[in-house]
Order: C-alpha cells, then sequence, then structure tokens
C-alpha cells in the first residue's frame, strides 16, 4: 500500500483551493505513485495504480502470470502459490496481487513521485486559469499590488497573479504595495513556457491605446449602446493622448458625450489616467477635415493632400505654429498616429517661401536646410547669386552659424551660381523658376 495519511481530504483542499478538476488531481497522483514504483521495482513488472476512495489511500497491484514452473519472478507465479491468494486461479491466468511492501519507496522515488503531482496539479491549474480569464481578455481588471521584480509588477486578481510590465505602467504614477489598480488585460495565455514573461499566464498593460478607449466604453452610456463609436485613439502614456468619435445618430453630439455634464465622464478618465490630458476629436472621412479637428487648438489655413503617399502638409498662421507643432513635436505626433497619416506643419510664410523659385533654388545647396534658408532670405540674401556674393563674415552674422559651415554653403552656392547661368545660356531651365509637378490636392 501507498498511503498517504488523510489523503482523500488533502486532495479535496487542494481541489477546492486551487480550482483543480478532482479527476485531474486523482490522475497525477497515481501517474506519481507509477513513476516511483517502477523506478524502485524496474519497468519489467506490470503494475496497475488506484486512488480507492473508500479507504482514502492509493492502491498498487503487481500482475502477474500463473505457470506451472517459474522462471521470472518478477513476470510469473506458480499456480501452488496462486492459489494461496485465489483458490479458483488457473493457469496461464494473470493474477492481480496488492503490494504491500511498498510504503518506503525510498528518496529517489518519493521525490520523482512529488516532480510529477507538482507538474501535473501547475498543468491543470493553467488550464484553469485559461479558461477562467480566456473570454475576459480585452477587458478591464482589478487587482491588487503585490510586489515588484526587477520592474515589473506582480497584480493579484483573486484566484491568480497576473505581470504588469515596466513599459505597461504609466509613468507618472507609482504605486506600492497593497494599492487597488485596474488595467486593461491584454493577453491570456495557455502555455507560459515561451516569451519573455515565464510562468505568467496573464499579461496587463495601462499603457496601450485599448485601456483609454475600455475606460471611456465604461465611462459613456451612448459608447456602450453603439450610438457613439470611438474611431480610433493614440496616446503617449501620462502626458496627452487623442481620442476620435462619431455618432450615428445626428441628434447626438459625440464630443458632449464623452465630455459629460461639467466635463465629469471625461474627467474620471483623466484621474484614472493619472493627469493624462485627452483631446476629443470629431472623427470626418475626410483626411482634410480630419487633421483640422485632430490639430485644435491650433487653426489651420490650408491643407494639402497626398492620397498616393497618406500624407498631409498642413498649413497654419505664423503664430500658431508651436501650438500646431506642440511641446517637443507631440500634438502633431499624436495626430499622425491617430490619423495613419504622415503630416508636416509648416508655417504660413515658410509655405509662401517654399513656393517661391528662388527660394528653391537656396534649397539646393548643399547644407542648406529650410530654418537657415528662412533666416537668409529674412535677411535679404533671396537669391543664390547674392548669397554668393556675400563673404563669410556677413553670413556668419546673418545666418548665426560658425566660419566652417560658412564656407562650405558660400562654395556650394557659388556652384549652383554657376550653374543656373550655363543653364539658361544653353537654353536650359532655371531652377529659381522651376514649378512643382503633379500638384496634390490642396483644400482650405
Amino acid at each position: 500500500m501507498v498511503g498517504t495519511e488523510n489523503l482523500k481530504r488533502i486532495v479535496d483542499q487542494i481541489c477546492r483551493d486551487k480550482g483543480i478538476d478532482r479527476a485531474l488531481l486523482i490522475d497525477a497522483i497515481e501517474e506519481a505513485v507509477r513513476s516511483a514504483v517502477r523506478k524502485k521495482y524496474g519497468n519489467r513488472r506490470e503494475i496497475e495504480v488506484q486512488f480507492s476512495e473508500d479507504l482514502g489511500e492509493v492502491e498498487v497491484f503487481q500482475y502477474r502470470t500463473v505457470v506451472d514452473e517459474v522462471y521470472d519472478e518478477e513476470t510469473e507465479i506458480s499456480l501452488e502459490d496462486a492459489r494461496r491468494l485465489d483458490p479458483e486461479a488457473e493457469l496461464d491466468d494473470d493474477l492481480g496481487e496488492k503490494m504491500d511492501n511498498v510504503a518506503d519507496l525510498g528518496r529517489i522515488a518519493a521525490q520523482s513521485a512529488k516532480q510529477v503531482i507538482i507538474h501535473r496539479m501547475r498543468d491543470a491549474e493553467r488550464d484553469v486559469i485559461y479558461e477562467m480569464y480566456r473570454d475576459r481578455e480585452g477587458s478591464i481588471v482589478n487587482g491588487i499590488v503585490q510586489r515588484f521584480e526587477r520592474g515589473d509588477m506582480i497584480v493579484n486578481l483573486g484566484r491568480t497573479d497576473a505581470v504588469l510590465p515596466r513599459d505597461g505602467q504609466i509613468p507618472k504614477r507609482s504605486y506600492k504595495q497593497g494599492d487597488r489598480i485596474r488595467a486593461y488585460l491584454q493577453e491570456v495565455r495557455r502555455d507560459t513556457r515561451e516569451g519573455k514573461f515565464r510562468d505568467s499566464q496573464l499579461i496587463l498593460s495601462r499603457t496601450c491605446n485599448e485601456f483609454l478607449i475600455k475606460l471611456f466604453e465604461m465611462e459613456v452610456p451612448e459608447i456602450a449602446e453603439g450610438i457613439v463609436k470611438i474611431m480610433g485613439a493614440s496616446r503617449e502614456p501620462g502626458f496627452r493622448a487623442k481620442i476620435a468619435v462619431s455618432s450615428i445618430e445626428s441628434d447626438v453630439d459625440p464630443v458632449g458625450a464623452c465630455v459629460g455634464l461639467k466635463g465629469s465622464r471625461v474627467q474620471n478618465v483623466v484621474q484614472e489616467l493619472q493627469g493624462e490630458r485627452i483631446d476629443i476629436v470629431p472623427w470626418s472621412p475626410d483626411p482634410a477635415k480630419y487633421v483640422y479637428n485632430a490639430l485644435a487648438p491650433a487653426e489651420v489655413s490650408m491643407v494639402i493632400v497626398d492620397d498616393d503617399r497618406k500624407a498631409l502638409t498642413v498649413i497654419v498662421p505664423d503664430d500658431q505654429l508651436s501650438l500646431a507643432i506642440g511641446r517637443q513635436g507631440q500634438n502633431v505626433r499624436l495626430a499622425s498616429r491617430l490619423l495613419g497619416w504622415k503630416i508636416d506643419v509648416k508655417s504660413e510664410q515658410r509655405y509662401a517661401n517654399l513656393e517661391n523659385p528662388a527660394y528653391r533654388a537656396l534649397m539646393q545647396i548643399d547644407g542648406m536646410d529650410e530654418a537657415l534658408a528662412d533666416r537668409l532670405f529674412a535677411s535679404g540674401l533671396t537669391t543664390v547669386a547674392l548669397l554668393a556674393s556675400t563673404d563669410v563674415d556677413r553670413l556668419m552674422g546673418l545666418a548665426r552659424i560658425d566660419q566652417e559651415k560658412a564656407e562650405r554653403i558660400l562654395q556650394a552656392a557659388g556652384t549652383v551660381a554657376v550653374t543656373v547661368v550655363n543653364g539658361n545660356e544653353q537654353g536650359g531651365h532655371d531652377p529659381e523658376a522651376t514649378a512643382p509637378e503633379n500638384q496634390p490636392t490642396v483644400q482650405e
């Protein structure tokens, strides 16, 4: 007999605490004992292991064939010995005998049994967790901060732990052990042996766009009812976000629905995201109108749409340029992600300069950029010829560049000026008079 005191009670407790199917756990125990018996007595014996519900213990049976003369005691038993066990035994019968001398399986065998049980229990527990949470993937879950491991946060969800990776945490908020936290359930894994976060079946995030979307779905009844739709979102977590919304009913203002009375709805989302500023943008199928809304509160004078390249050139008043671009380019960067288009924001003055053939000729000079060309134009050096004829000291003062760069630009300007003159003498095209081809669509 391989018995364990109160084994039945232990099995019941594990199944109750871990949510593991009782049949799976008993099967794991039987397999573990079978493995241990084979390690101690070898693989040649025909062994059967059963868990007895009545006795609350594991029973081991050895089966041997009844023969006249025994040559192998591990697989054969004499008729005389067999009839002591079973008076009705006959030759060639397979006789089962309960093994009562295997209670002490030895240290190695017992360790083997323990490993099998642990392995099977973990597999069963993983299956339970997967079935419990697979339908909740893509939703918001609540938990309690347990601990931190190399910057990753371990969150207890009640029945199991989940991991909130470092890059899934909003940088402006620090949590401590015992704090309550909400997060987006980004991934539910069945197999945890592969991937970055081993032993973690549940991966959380608070920085993904989906977390922002789900928070609005929870706060705005019109979104849950399908009247207002979220068409897109982009975030720089903890700092700023944009979310585009539309309505299927003309009398429902999608932006107003998301803002709520006195801003109550959006403020609840902002509070959850640690003060992240949220721009709610009316969606439009027209990219020009869409980008106009996405760059608000900056004013937009004109939008040039290049459908082939999925690129937008946005012209804004000179005093609106910094507002449209945002701090460190944040506003235009978020708008670009929201639309899925490349956005190039230019002031009205720079756009006017770019339309000027003389300005475009300056841009042909090696080492020239738009900022430098703007300064030269503003200072009166409006043609390649004028630039080529100026001296190094004057150029250094006007352009605010060092001597080495000034000399390189003057040398390049002289080359371009000669090319322009020769081109005109040979009937070629003057770069300063070349109009752009294939002008994209312009919308004001």
